[in-house]
């Protein structure tokens, strides 16, 4: 009976352990990729710099809340040219849209620490809502880890026109990977 009860006191621990509330994103631990397809071969990249500003308890997601900033000057396709050609007019246009935000408007439980993450992508002066599904897990020191990934269609956001607007050259699909650091 007591092994019984220990284990009860200790799964009820675990428990509270995941109901903290993360109000911060760990950013320089925290990563932002893309996969995108130029003549059917694969080109990765990163975002360096964003930011973010969140509130968000597993325990009571429908009172989250947040934004997520992504500085498009800072990406990196490890090529030079490519980063100068996407920072230009007829990508991100990055003199006169510095950068994307996502604003989250709701977080639902999915069960077994799985959430569906929706709210308002804006890029390039163009607002969409975007649905994303995720899993939070807890790293220790109170930090949890919210992992997910999502299919961008790049000309829904006016990027890539003119002669970048051919799907057979660059693939309309973009896939967006995030491995965001939380923490208390």
């Amino acid at each position: 009976m007591k092994i019984l009860f220990l284990a009860l006191l200790l799964a009820g621990a675990g428990v509270g352990a995941q109901a903290a509330e993360y109000r911060r994103v760990d950013v320089a631990h925290s990563q932002i990729r893309f996969t995108s397809r130029q003549m059917g071969v694969p080109v990765d990249g990163v975002f360096h710099t964003f930011d973010a500003d969140m509130a968000f308890d597993p325990q009571a997601p429908a009172t989250a809340r947040g934004q997520l900033r992504i500085a498009l000057s800072s990406i990196d396709t490890g090529n030079r040219e490519a980063n100068d050609e996407v920072a230009g007019a007829q990508w991100f246009d990055v003199k006169r849209h510095p950068e994307a935000q996502f604003e989250m408007r709701q977080i639902r439980s999915l069960g077994a620490g799985r959430f569906q993450v929706s709210g308002i992508l804006s890029l390039k002066g163009v607002s969409r809502p975007l649905a994303v599904d995720a899993t939070l897990k807890p790293s220790g020191a109170g930090q949890a880890v919210l992992d997910g990934a999502f299919v961008l269609k790049r000309l829904d956001f006016g990027v890539g026109g003119g002669v970048w607007g051919d799907v057979g050259v660059v693939a309309n699909e973009v896939t967006v990977q995030f491995h965001l650091v939380l923490e208390p």
